[in-house]
C-alpha cells in the first residue's frame, strides 16, 4: 500500500521536507541569537546611559585610535573652549523624528587639559535652500563650557555603508571620523566623538541646534516570535508529509 513513496515525486518530496527541518530549526537559532544580542546590547546602552558622566578623554583611546564597542553610549563630560574655525556639517542626516533630512553640526572642542581636541555632534540643524552653501548654524557659545553627552565611536564606510566622497562644498562631509579631521586640521583629535545632552552654562533652547535624543534601549524586536515560528515550521513539516502519505495511501487502497 505504501510502495508509492519509492516512486521519484515522493522521493523527491521526503528529501526536501528533511532537508528542510534542520534549515528550520537553524533559522530558529539564529533569531534566538540575535535577541540575545538584542538584549546585551540594550542592557549594556541602559548601563552606559545611567552611569555618572566620567571625563572623554580617560576613556578615548586617543588620537587615530578607535573607540571599543564596550565604551560606545558611555556618559561623558568634557570641558574646554570650541574651535568654531574648524566646525564642519555631515551631510545627509535625518532629525529626531526621522522625518526631515539635514546636517549634523560637528565643532571641535579644544580640552582645557591641553589634552587635544573632541568632537562634539551639537546637534541637527535643516538644510538651506541651496544644499553647495553652508547651512545656517547656531552659533557655538564662546569661553569654556562643560558639555556632557554619550560617547561614540568614529564612523567609517565598512560600518556605515556611507562613503565618504570629494567634491563636496567646504566644510561639508559625509562622516563624522577623527582621524579624518586630524589629517585634514593638523591637529591631535582624541577618537570618537560627543554626542551632546547638555550644557554648562545653558545656552537656552534658541542658540541650540536640535539635540539628539538618547538611543531607545527598551525596544527588543520580534525575533522570539520568529524563532518560535522556525520552530512551529520545523515540527509541522513531518506532520504535514505524514498526513500526505496517509492520503495517498487511501486513495491507492480504494483504487
Amino acid at each position: 500500500m505504501y510502495r508509492f513513496m519509492l516512486s521519484r515525486r515522493w522521493v523527491a518530496l521526503t528529501l526536501i521536507t528533511l532537508l528542510l527541518i534542520p534549515v528550520m530549526i537553524r533559522l530558529g537559532i539564529w533569531q534566538l541569537h540575535r535577541h540575545e544580542s538584542r538584549v546585551a546590547r540594550n542592557t549594556l546602552i541602559g548601563h552606559s546611559l545611567s552611569a555618572d558622566p566620567v571625563a572623554f578623554d580617560t576613556l578615548s583611546p586617543g588620537p587615530g585610535l578607535a573607540v571599543p564597542g564596550e565604551l560606545t553610549w558611555r556618559a561623558v563630560t568634557s570641558t574646554g573652549s570650541y574651535d568654531t574655525a574648524h566646525e564642519f556639517v555631515v551631510r545627509q542626516r535625518t532629525d529626531s523624528g526621522g522625518d526631515a533630512i539635514g546636517y549634523f553640526v560637528i565643532t571641535p572642542l579644544t580640552l582645557a587639559n591641553g589634552r587635544g581636541d573632541v568632537l562634539v555632534n551639537r546637534g541637527w540643524v535643516r538644510p538651506g535652500d541651496d544644499a553647495t552653501s553652508y547651512p545656517r548654524v547656531p552659533a557655538a557659545p564662546s569661553g569654556q563650557v562643560t558639555v556632557t553627552g554619550r560617547l561614540r565611536a568614529d564612523e567609517t564606510t565598512a560600518g556605515s555603508g556611507i562613503r565618504e566622497r570629494g567634491g563636496l562644498p567646504d566644510r561639508q562631509y559625509m562622516l563624522i571620523n577623527a582621524a579624518q579631521q586630524a589629517r585634514i586640521t593638523g591637529r591631535p583629535v582624541l577618537g570618537g566623538y560627543l554626542e551632546l545632552a547638555a550644557t554648562s552654562p545653558d545656552p537656552g533652547p534658541q542658540a541650540q541646534a536640535q539635540l539628539l535624543p538618547a538611543p531607545n534601549h527598551s525596544e527588543i524586536g520580534p525575533h522570539i516570535a520568529y524563532a518560535l515560528q522556525w520552530w512551529l515550521f520545523a515540527a509541522l513539516l513531518p506532520v504535514g508529509l505524514g498526513i500526505l502519505v496517509r492520503r495517498e495511501a487511501k486513495e491507492a487502497k480504494a483504487a
